[in-house]
């Protein structure tokens, strides 16, 4: 209870301080002044490089349509576990490998465009394509596919045991996050490392040129921080400690995704802005600094809120409580962004008076999209969950998926799909791009009003009510068969369904079909440019 209240004190405090330094400080924020920027990145321009990049994102966009269907099949499970709709599913597919295929599934498709978009904004930056780079953006992409597909099928058969002694290694661990087999998590790794080396093949003159060294410097330290903050992963073995284990899991979970990725997410955003001509080199570069010693400053110490009964001291509990609290400060700075991103689509340039026009729209929506569902996901679902106080009891609640499903989803996927539409707008020439930007608009409303739904209509309102069962009847009561069986608790399992259709029908759905239709579009185009034999 002592830091649950000094960290809201600690909150308080913190939000005060950046917002006065915001108002007294003008050059904060995306939007500068004496800016001379003209959009770049304009569309049908893309070099060979690029366009190789196409079949990342329409892996990832089937992937995607792929994990939400198996979250609608594991979502079911919770409704009606007894059958799926007079099918017995679990005999095929029990709910234990759905939910591994649907946790795994999110983060691999969302890394798999994270790549792809890396490679997009490597070769804006560097403007020259390196030799030998597309044979070595397929490999890359064929190695991909080898550890997406051997890590899903080996946690299959590593439930089903059909793999003996090698479970660890190519099977499934049994650690949320850290699912797939160690083979997997090496070959993952050695990926990540390949990626990085391509991004620096990519963004070599870049770094010689001083105008574009820091920006581009800053995007290769974020990127390279990715394969080097996963290597934790590796920190244990099939007979550690559990509590050993789970202090690097949730390492992995706060850290790699929630720190590294987060702050990877912001450079990508500031490269975007750059290259698209919206903001000058010094306001990209200002922002990435803020935000990462924002989001680093109190990410890295509040690692501690997930350790809070796993064994730790009060000091722990006491520092990760009021750094964990300061989180919220960056993401309530993102409100600020999203208003910054609609005055940059209205405004003229300081200096000749030319209206800046956008050719990336949809991108840009998706962008805004980041900023809303991290400040509701990541910050007050988020906040909800870390005060000691409701940890202790709501920890393993439904209030827990409500927190993750709006913040992974919300901010990683809506930046995942910000890139990709930004790689299939800059493949498509105007008289191409009418039909996917229709599947597009639809799916950036369907995704996001679908969203909305399963928290609002389902895992808000059954999370509250859960936990206040645990004060009630006690923590065992509330995860027992019997008040999760009951009447109201099922009714608000059942009431996720009209969320979930609709983010899967006018959402996933419509996403991949744009990149199907994307790249059988660019791939005639590139036909139709070949010389007659």
């Amino acid at each position: 209870m002592l830091w649950s209240a000094l960290s809201l004190i600690t909150l308080l405090t913190g939000t005060a301080l950046v917002l006065f330094a915001f108002g007294k400080f003008d050059y904060l924020g995306w939007k500068g002044t004496g800016e001379h920027v003209h959009p770049q990145l304009l569309p049908a321009t893309a070099t060979p490089g690029q366009r190789a990049l196409v079949k990342y994102f329409v892996a990832a966009a089937l992937l995607f349509l792929v994990q939400v269907l198996l979250g609608g099949a594991t979502a079911h499970y919770r409704a009606d576990p007894g059958s799926f709709y007079g099918f017995d599913l679990s005999s095929i597919l029990p709910s234990n490998i759905l939910r591994t295929w649907h946790l795994q599934s999110a983060i691999l498709w969302i890394a798999t465009a994270f790549v792809a978009g890396g490679l997009l904004l490597a070769q804006a930056l560097g403007e020259k394509e390196p030799r030998g780079q597309v044979p070595a953006i397929h490999a890359l992409f064929w190695a991909l596919v080898l550890v997406v597909v051997g890590s899903l099928l080996g946690e299959l058969a590593g439930i089903r045991q059909w793999l003996g002694d090698a479970w660890f290694w190519f099977g499934h661990q049994g650690w949320e996050y850290l699912d797939l087999g160690r083979a997997w998590q090496v070959l993952l790794a050695v990926g990540l490392t390949g990626w990085v080396v391509l991004l620096l093949r990519s963004v070599l003159p870049a770094l010689l040129d001083p105008e574009r060294r820091e920006i581009t410097a800053l995007f290769l330290l974020a990127a390279l921080a990715i394969p080097v903050f996963y290597l934790p992963a590796f920190f244990f073995g099939s007979a550690t400690h559990f509590t050993v284990v789970d202090n690097w899991r949730f390492w992995i979970i706060h850290l790699w995704v929630e720190g590294f990725f987060e702050l990877f997410v912001t450079v990508m955003v500031a490269v975007t802005f750059f290259r698209l001509g919206l903001v000058t080199h010094q306001t990209a570069v200002r922002v990435v600094y803020l935000d990462a010693i924002l989001f680093l400053g109190s990410g890295i110490v509040g690692t501690g809120h997930h350790w809070y009964f796993s064994g730790q001291g009060t000091l722990n509990m006491s520092l990760s409580a009021l750094f964990s609290a300061m989180e919220v400060v960056p993401l309530t700075l993102l409100t600020l962004d999203a208003w910054d991103f609609v005055k940059l689509t209205r405004s003229r340039c300081d200096v000749c008076g030319q209206a800046v026009n956008i050719p990336h729209k949809w991108a840009f929506y998706f962008l805004m999209a980041v900023g809303f569902w991290n400040f509701v996901g990541a910050g007050v679902f988020g906040f909800l969950i870390n005060l000691p106080i409701v940890s202790y009891f709501e920890v393993g609640t439904v209030l827990t998926p409500n927190h993750g499903h709006l913040a992974l989803m919300g901010v990683f996927g809506m930046e995942a799909l910000a890139l990709m539409v930004l790689t299939f707008r800059q493949v498509l020439p105007d008289a191409q791009w009418a039909g996917p930007e229709k599947l597009i608009r639809i799916s950036f409303w369907g995704l996001n009003s679908g969203l909305a739904m399963i928290a609002a209509g389902s895992l808000f309102p059954g999370g509250v009510l859960q936990v206040y069962d645990v004060l009630q009847h006690g923590y065992w009561h509330a995860r027992s068969p019997e008040y999760l069986g009951g009447g109201l608790p099922r009714l608000l399992e059942w009431a996720r369904m009209p969320g979930d259709v609709v983010f899967i029908a006018a959402g996933a759905a419509p996403m991949a079909a744009a990149a199907l239709l994307t790249l059988v579009r660019m791939r005639r185009r590139g036909a139709a440019a070949q010389p007659a034999s």
